[in-house]
């Protein structure tokens, strides 16, 4: 492993004779030992995306090695399978066996999500979890940044957002730097950083430093002095939105983020007389799920106007009548997950799976060994190649 982490702290860019320095020898009393690294295409500045190739071979013979992939990324993956099959002997030499290695992901989509709401992760905590992921190629950290808990996010265009919501507004933040020292550190493993700023629903600590933003419940004829979810039915709400996600939009450079819309509680907006004048006014009648799918097709809208594509969680998609507007949805309920990834699939859409790998629930017994069983595409239906995969870590 202290190989491949030589390379990727030591080049940001496309260095061949960088790689060389770093794997040129293998130390033993007689022999050197090269590989040689070829990429075919020369994108090392950019960003690794979704459609990023990570193929590559790795041809290991006699005093030498070659490993070419189509892209830095594949590269990437490619020195860390090397780094994995140099061995050392009891005198301190290092080995590999000969190989012929031919590897190409079977999922575009291999992530693990971090929920830094309900637990504070200092910078330093996240960036070993990325050197972790580097090590078995998963290329996809969902930064499940903010929730109920706290907002640790700090803003620029909402400062008091984190000042009010954080769980310290000085400690347990994350700046705009800190972002950028995640995203930095990601990209020179290959990984892209997926932010997911989770609304409606899951909004309590944005109550606190924006007034208005959350529906204000009501018992009876008075408000209970409690909030629920975002309030859909005002225009402010949407203007702010638009100023949060343009500058998120800039600060983190992947094209894809995660909008939520899970477990929305509907028992405040259905006691709020503003928001039940606002449903007659729609024609929505007496169903809150047409109210949230209003909501989320604003918000949805509002991303796509800044270049993101959405990912939503599977509840978006159960609400939704039409799903012209979605493009990928994350499921993540039990029961027959099998049976809303086709369902999903069916509709066109590409599907993030992360029911079956939620790591706080290991079960009873802790059999760590269910996490192997799962089998993603063991389902009926034509569009099976929609899958994508995630692991999810609360």
């Amino acid at each position: 492993m202290a190989f491949v982490e030589a390379i990727v702290q030591r080049s940001p860019t496309c260095s061949k004779n960088m790689v060389d320095q770093t794997y040129g020898a293998l130390p033993s009393s007689e022999a050197t030992f090269t590989l040689e690294v070829s990429v075919d295409h020369d994108d090392c500045e950019s960003y690794p995306n979704a459609d990023s190739s990570e193929r590559y071979n790795l041809s290991v013979s006699a005093g030498q090695a070659a490993l070419n992939a189509e892209t830095v990324w594949g590269a990437l993956r490619g020195l860390e399978t090397f780094s994995q099959l140099v061995y050392q002997d009891d005198f301190g030499g290092f080995f590999i066996n000969k190989s012929e290695i031919e590897d190409f992901p079977r999922f575009l989509f291999r992530g693990i999500l971090l929920d830094t709401s309900r637990h504070y992760l200092p910078v330093q905590s996240i960036l070993k979890t990325l050197d972790a992921m580097a090590y078995s190629k998963f290329n996809v950290f969902h930064w499940h940044i903010v929730d109920d808990p706290s907002f640790p996010y700090q803003s620029t265009a909402f400062p008091e957002l984190s000042n009010k919501g954080a769980f310290h507004p000085m400690t347990h933040i994350y700046t705009q730097l800190d972002v950028s020292r995640v995203t930095s550190h990601a990209r020179l493993r290959g990984i892209r950083v997926l932010p997911e700023f989770d609304s409606p629903g899951h909004t309590k600590s944005w109550g606190k430093g924006q007034s208005d933003l959350l529906t204000r419940c009501y018992r009876g004829a008075t408000p209970s002095g409690t909030f629920g979810p975002v309030n859909p039915a005002l225009p402010s709400t949407y203007r702010f939105m638009s100023r949060l996600f343009k500058e998120v939009s800039s600060l983190f450079p992947d094209s894809y983020i995660h909008l939520g819309g899970d477990e929305v509680d509907f028992s405040c907006w259905k006691s709020n007389p503003d928001i039940q004048a606002f449903m007659k006014k729609m024609g929505f009648g007496g169903d809150f799920t047409k109210l949230e799918s209003f909501y989320m097709e604003n918000i949805v809208n509002i991303t796509s106007a800044l270049n993101k594509t959405s990912i939503v969680w599977q509840d978006v998609f159960d609400y939704h009548e039409q799903h012209s507007s979605l493009s990928v949805v994350e499921v993540w309920r039990e029961g027959c997950y099998l049976c809303e990834v086709r369902r999903v699939t069916k509709a066109g859409l590409r599907v993030i799976l992360a029911s079956p790998w939620y790591l706080d629930q290991p079960g009873p017994t802790h059999d760590w060994a269910r996490y192997y069983t799962v089998r993603p595409l063991h389902f009926k239906g034509q569009n099976r190649t929609s899958v994508l995969w995630s692991f999810e870590v609360y």
